[in-house]
């Protein structure tokens, strides 16, 4: 018998350990199981060799043990409401599993046990935490010979999608990873397949709102979530993701399959790509972009609730994330959350949390966005497709800053900061009552109203730029700059998706591009290149613009467009818009 382990039948003998039997005391006082004694706080009173080599590996008496450095995520919130429950009730749990990260790095599997510890007077003092490592995953290797045959059918297709891809079963083991998503991560393949996801990517999102998990255990898809991962060298990476459900033949969920690409927006910049005209990721010169970052540093530094309005595409999120990077937050996690992506019972839940039985399907308690986010930031986006009965218990959470989970009676704090955000004009909501105008007041203290592009097309030249230099990194291309057709084109143009549709424009033109200048026949052929502006509406375009007229402009300026249009009294770019829809391009 150890020193330790006689240290911790003293400390039994001298606390009465009512809570633990005399047949669990001797399965826990085995040299191969890792037992670890805590005291109420979770701080350290003994331990074992086994748990000084599997989990602790420079254990001290009175050190706080924190489960989530060595408990995977997918099996963390179990364990820590198995922990609640046998602090606070007295609960024992036994023979549950988990996956394990030890200290030199691999991931195991293991059945634990959690026991309290008590006085002589039924008070408890704490909790004995033993485990066992287990050969084999706890599942049945035929489920999994399922599962991974079900998520390897389609890799070839896979290989050809520009975009990052891998699968995982429902153990979350990468069962499939794509060509793409090797250049991303820096991952090679091998090095991958059959690793849990989160040892791989480790985003800000795998101990707390992981997608993944979310689109497992309700079957619905989760769409365009940016997170940020680590990329194979230590490098930050923020992706923009879509994730869905993978289902076998029988319609047994399989696993989860994740597209993934860099959110370049108005983010991220590549090395070497910092603009002048910026405040941290968000560019621009023009007159109201410069008017929000004189606010940017004073909001950033508040407390108040911030309230963001934009039209689709502006960059709502750009800037909520921005405020938190640059507060005293920032090291708390960032929190998004879509209101208009879910329906309103799994938006509750999603938010407040919920207990174990509050309603069908709830199998097991979980915590809410609320508690996750902890001392950090979370953002509400689309927060004017509220119901009307959601907004009534924010409502009540902002005011008292505490919640419930659905279904419990315990009051939670609220610590986080709330940013919400919408692309509504909620003028007339506020009128027909379906947004309620205290909410609506309470979310406001300071708003924030992000122009729309066709409002600030002075920043146009800088976004290209920006694009250029990002899509150079990241197609390994050399192009120089655009046509002055194509900026002109890019000045007239509305941009009705704001910066979103600017970048996806140029994305599409490095697709094409052969040469060191994006030109027109590069373009996408979208609205912006078919559609005359606004400032050209049909009542007051010129007259007679036909085939006929446009050769013979063409013809007496020998075929010098610009000649052209100024014989037709038009734009050289509306005579170029109107040849390609005559078909006179080659």
């Amino acid at each position: 018998m150890t020193a330790d382990m006689g240290l911790l039948i003293r400390n039994q003998k001298q606390n009465g350990c009512r809570g633990v039997n005399n047949n669990t005391r001797d399965s826990l006082i085995n040299a191969d199981d890792g037992l670890v004694v805590l005291d109420s706080s979770l701080e350290i009173m003994s331990f074992n060799p086994a748990a000084r080599e599997i989990i602790i590996p420079e254990p001290r008496y009175g050190q706080k043990l924190n489960f989530s450095s060595f408990i995977a995520s997918p099996y963390l919130s179990m364990l820590e409401d198995a922990v609640e429950a046998t602090l606070h009730q007295g609960k024992t749990r036994v023979d549950a599993k988990a996956a394990l990260k030890t200290t030199s790095g691999k991931s195991i599997f293991i059945r634990y046990a959690i026991h309290p510890l008590y006085e002589t007077s039924r008070v408890i003092i704490g909790l004995i935490f033993s485990f066992k490592q287990l050969s084999t995953p706890p599942v049945s290797d035929t489920t999994d010979d399922i599962s991974n045959s079900a998520l390897i059918k389609h890799q070839s297709l896979l290989e050809a999608l520009p975009e990052g891809v891998f699968t995982i079963n429902t153990k979350w083991r990468i069962a499939s990873f794509n060509r793409t998503a090797e250049e991303i991560t820096g991952y090679s393949r091998k090095e991958v397949l059959g690793r849990y996801c989160w040892e791989i990517f480790r985003s800000d999102l795998c101990d707390m709102g992981c997608p993944l998990r979310t689109a497992i255990e309700t079957g619905k898809s989760e769409m365009d979530q940016d997170i940020r991962i680590l990329k194979k060298e230590g490098a930050q990476l923020t992706i923009l993701v879509n994730i869905g459900v993978l289902k076998d033949e029988n319609g047994r969920v399989a696993g989860a399959v994740e597209t993934f690409r860099p959110l370049t927006g108005e983010r991220n910049q590549p090395d070497g790509t910092k603009q002048a005209h910026a405040f941290s990721h968000i560019i621009g010169n023009s007159r109201p972009i410069q008017q929000l970052f004189a606010l940017m540093p004073d909001l950033a530094a508040s407390e108040v609730n911030v309230f963001i309005t934009g039209e689709s595409g502006t960059g709502k999120e750009l800037f909520a994330r921005t405020l938190h990077d640059n507060s005293s937050r920032a090291r708390h996690p960032f929190v998004a959350v879509n209101c208009s992506a879910l329906a309103e019972s799994v938006l509750e839940s999603e938010l407040f949390g919920h207990e174990k039985g509050a309603f069908t399907g709830a199998t097991k308690a979980r915590a809410g966005r609320f508690e996750l986010v902890k001392k950090g930031t979370l953002f509400l986006d689309e927060i004017g497709e509220l119901k009307p009965s959601l907004q009534i218990k924010l409502l009540r959470v902002l005011e008292q800053r505490e919640f419930e989970r659905v279904g419990g009676t315990q009051t939670l704090p609220l610590e986080a900061r709330i940013i919400s955000a919408t692309n509504r004009n909620l003028a007339l909501a506020l009128k027909d009552g379906s947004f309620r105008e205290d909410f609506y007041y309470r979310l406001r203290t300071v708003p924030l109203a992000i122009p729309p592009l066709r409002e600030r097309k002075e920043d146009i030249p800088l976004l290209v730029r920006y694009y250029i230099q990002f899509f150079n990194t990241t197609c390994k291309k050399k192009v120089k700059g655009v046509d002055p057709e194509v900026m002109a084109l890019f000045s007239d143009y509305d941009w009705p998706g704001n910066v979103r549709e600017l970048e996806r424009t140029i994305e599409h033109a490095f697709v094409f591009v052969k040469g060191p200048i994006i030109r027109m026949e590069n373009l996408p052929h979208l609205e912006m290149v078919c559609k005359p502006p606004a400032s050209e509406t049909p009542h007051n375009a010129k007259p007679g613009l036909n085939t006929e007229t446009i050769l013979k402009a063409l013809e007496k300026s020998d075929g010098n467009r610009q000649k052209a249009a100024d014989l037709l009294d038009i734009s050289r770019t509306s005579l170029w818009r109107k040849m390609k829809t005559l078909g006179l391009l080659d």
